[in-house]
């Protein structure tokens, strides 16, 4: 099996963020398109059970009795014949070979499981106690289960699949489109200097629901292999930029750091991340991820952006030079005021790059103006 056939190997679990990435990493192996997956396909199709584990070491090996000992190279048709044998496979850790057949599995009993078959549920303890997936065929179910570290996984086909996405694709592009709304009103409102912890909290609040959408729906191109590329293709799209503006906005807006309180932009990241569904449909439970008091007072207060966000959208300006101008001015109407002559007081900005920032500002200060009035 060639390289280029064949999925990331899945390798082993280390810790919750290891479980996910695992899980993903076992689902873009046996997505449809893969080898594995048409293997495990024509096993289904032919009205037999399989067990696979997805990885071999000496734990593996340790577990393993009677059978036979292989070493070929994996094709879809030899794991198919090889299931008639009515026994454990497993296959090498990249994949690419199939190193034992017809094996009993004996994991350890005292392993808990929530299955019920015989298959499944050495399936499920095999996974927890070596760490690698296992793949488990249901002859009678008619289903592929896949087991990751505990977590179990039912093998879709396509087009369920592709159902669920488009979804949840036409949900992310009315989000989009209302976040793009939201988020050239707080344009408009930073040219006029007129923003409220609100006007952020509800921008900060449309960018979080847009990349929980796109994660949501990553995870089913992940799972559609071959048939997911128009789907990401469409979802590349729909998020570009989402991910920086999300940065830039918090990098704007979180409050100065006080005696009573302080919060950083990587913790202010993370407190928005953290927050549930419920939590997030609240702008007063999104101003205090962002570091205010979310209090109905402290959303009609007045805040003042440093000017990131919108240096950002100055054609070919170095992060570099945003973040020395944003620390000269310390502002974004001092920046708006601001002279060629008083931009080229800012380290690493001359003539041509002064004009070109106050060209870039005073185009999008008509043009939000223009977008919010008329």
């Amino acid at each position: 099996m060639a390289a280029n056939d064949r999925a990331a190997a899945p390798g082993k679990s280390g810790g919750s963020a290891g479980a996910d990435g695992l899980m993903r990493a076992s689902l873009s192996a046996v997505a449809p398109g893969m080898p594995l997956r048409d293997g495990l396909e024509r096993v289904l199709r032919g009205n037999t059970g399989g067990l696979i584990v997805l990885g071999s070491d000496r734990t593996v090996e340790s577990m393993c009795t009677g059978g036979f000992v292989l070493d070929v190279e994996f094709t879809a048709t030899r794991l198919r014949e090889l299931c008639k044998l009515d026994g454990g496979i497993v296959l090498s850790s990249d994949l690419s070979k199939i190193l034992r057949a017809g094996v009993q599995l004996l994991p350890d009993p005292t392993i808990p499981t929530e299955e019920t078959g015989t298959r499944h549920r050495t399936a499920d303890r095999v996974s927890k106690q070596v760490g690698f997936p296992v793949v488990s065929v249901s002859q009678s179910m008619r289903l592929i289960a896949l087991y990751v570290d505990g977590q179990r996984r039912v093998l879709e086909d396509s087009a369920a699949i592709l159902s669920r996405a488009n979804q949840a694709l036409a949900t992310l592009e009315r989000y989009k489109l209302r976040l793009d709304e939201v988020a050239g009103t707080l344009s408009a409102l930073e040219i006029e200097d007129l923003v409220t912890v609100r006007d952020v909290s509800a921008v900060s609040q449309r960018l979080e629901m847009v990349r929980r959408i796109a994660t949501e729906i990553a995870e089913y191109v992940v799972e559609l292999g071959t048939d997911g590329r128009l789907l990401a293709l469409q979802l590349d799209e729909l998020i570009a930029g989402v991910e920086p503006e999300r940065e830039l906005v918090v990098r704007d807006y979180v409050p100065e750091p006080t005696a009573k309180r302080s919060r950083t932009v990587d913790e202010a990241l993370a407190e928005l991340d953290k927050l549930s569904h419920a939590e997030l449909l609240e702008l007063s439970t999104v101003a205090r991820a962002l570091g205010y008091t979310g209090s109905p007072e402290t959303l009609d207060s007045a805040v003042s952006p440093r000017g990131f966000r919108l240096l950002a959208k100055v054609p070919r300006l170095p992060g570099a030079i945003i973040d020395r101008l944003v620390e000269h001015f310390g502002g974004l109407q001092k920046l708006l005021a601001a002279s060629v002559d008083d931009l080229q007081a800012v380290d690493g900005v001359g003539e041509a790059r002064a004009r070109s920032v106050r060209e870039g500002l005073s185009r999008l200060a008509e043009s939000s103006i223009l977008e919010r009035y008329v």
